[in-house]
């Protein structure tokens, strides 16, 4: 047996394993073949839903002062006092005495003209009396018309003359006098001073820079594409422009880590375009800027401020605002039809920014528009849709009152 197992083994461990393959064989299920099966893409939709909306444009800018002038003096002098108002951030109102320069120079000139006045009215009452001795004195001896000087007509006149400017001089002096005395011209705040008490001040060198409080005004940089949207008072040569539809502005800041808003109007467009950015500047006016408001912890709107704005624009009837996502292409969106297959349409595109589109034409209510983003599209393609019920970007809402926000 022990030389017959080396030469038998193999033998049996062929069988064994050629039964085993037909067992195998013999027990083998039958394999169910199955179609592919295609995962729809799953894409979400929004309705479509017209409306009324009004267009706005974004712009920025820095707060201005409306007026603003220099303080200059009219005289020379000597500064004897300064008011507490004129100091940088100041607050005065009209007529209040900013400066005060030495007046004594000034009032000894009043004097000065006031007494050549009194010689000069002598001096006419002399002449008056001497024209009539001498008016009398040509009846009893002379022939004929005296003569200018003989009847002392022109000595007269020229006493005449002395006095009227014997007199110009005292209302000079006297306005020299009041020019000692430097007043507010508005109601304003001090920019800039460049003054102090015991200073010598010339006329025309400016002393201080100050500007008016009632309203700040605001240059906003629009693009030319964004003029359409809006109804900006573009002003023609003796033209006036009604308040009511000068478009009302929106202002955002953030002060102190917190923001706040104010209103105001869109007064007028300067008057040349900007040769090297192409865009119209809008002058917004706000007024009251130092006005507290129902907000106690709202600031001012101060001189030099950033702050962006939002200007109302045109109201614009049975448009569809819709996400930017939804747009394919320059002027198309995919419709979802009720077979829930894709379909390209082309609408006609009013306007379109980075968050939203707004389309005039090519829409009816209740279609279905995909807002998803995909890789490959083809018309007729079938999916999956998934309604959302609120669209993501809201739709501008209708203009409000110039007061609501203040």
């Amino acid at each position: 047996m022990k030389r017959w197992f080396p030469i038998v083994l193999p033998f049996v461990v062929l069988a064994g394993g050629v039964i085993g393959a037909w067992v195998l064989i013999a027990a083998r299920q039958e394999v169910e073949t199955r179609p592919p099966e295609i995962r729809l893409p799953l894409v979400r939709v929004v309705e479509v839903r017209p409306q009324t909306i009004q267009l706005r444009v974004s712009s920025q800018g820095t707060v201005m002062p409306r007026t603003e002038t220099a303080l200059v003096p009219e005289v020379a002098g000597r500064v004897v006092a300064i008011s507490p108002s004129l100091v940088n951030g100041g607050f005065f109102d009209t007529g209040d005495i900013l400066l005060r320069i030495d007046p004594r120079d000034y009032e000894l000139a009043l004097a000065r003209t006031r007494a050549e006045f009194a010689q000069a009215e002598h001096k006419l009452a002399r002449e008056f009396a001497e024209a009539r001795v001498a008016r009398r004195e040509w009846r009893a001896l002379g022939r004929g018309e005296p003569s200018p000087l003989t009847s002392r007509s022109l000595q007269v006149a020229e006493a005449k003359a002395g006095l009227a400017s014997a007199k110009a001089m005292i209302e000079q002096a006297a306005y020299n006098l009041t020019r000692t005395k430097i007043r507010a011209p508005f109601a304003g705040r001090v920019r800039d001073k460049q003054v102090d008490l015991g200073q010598y001040v010339m006329p025309g060198v400016s002393i201080a820079t100050i500007y008016a409080v009632d309203a700040v005004e605001i240059r906003l940089p629009i693009p030319d594409n964004e003029l359409a949207y809006l109804d900006l008072p573009l002003r023609y040569q003796g033209g006036n422009v009604k308040s009511q539809s000068l478009p009302i502005v929106r202002l955002r800041t953030t002060f102190a880590g917190k923001g706040h808003e104010w209103s105001g109007r869109i007064v007028r467009t300067e008057g040349e375009i900007d040769r090297k950015t192409r865009v119209v500047y809008a002058v917004l006016r706000v007024d009251d800027p130092y006005r507290r408001g129902a907000d106690q912890d709202r600031p001012p709107l101060a001189v030099g401020m950033f702050v962006e704005a939002e200007i109302l624009g045109k109201v614009v009837e049975n448009v569809v605002v819709l996400p930017r996502a939804a747009m394919r292409g320059h002027n198309q969106v995919l419709i979802a039809d009720d077979e829930q297959r894709l379909r390209f349409r082309t609408v006609e595109i009013l306007r379109a920014d980075r968050e939203q589109i707004v389309v005039q034409n090519g829409l009816s209510a209740g279609e279905r528009v995909n807002v998803s983003a995909l890789d490959v599209v083809v018309d007729g393609m079938k999916v999956r849709m998934m309604k959302r019920e609120e669209p993501e970007i809201p739709a501008p809402s209708l203009p409000t009152q110039l007061g609501e926000k203040t």
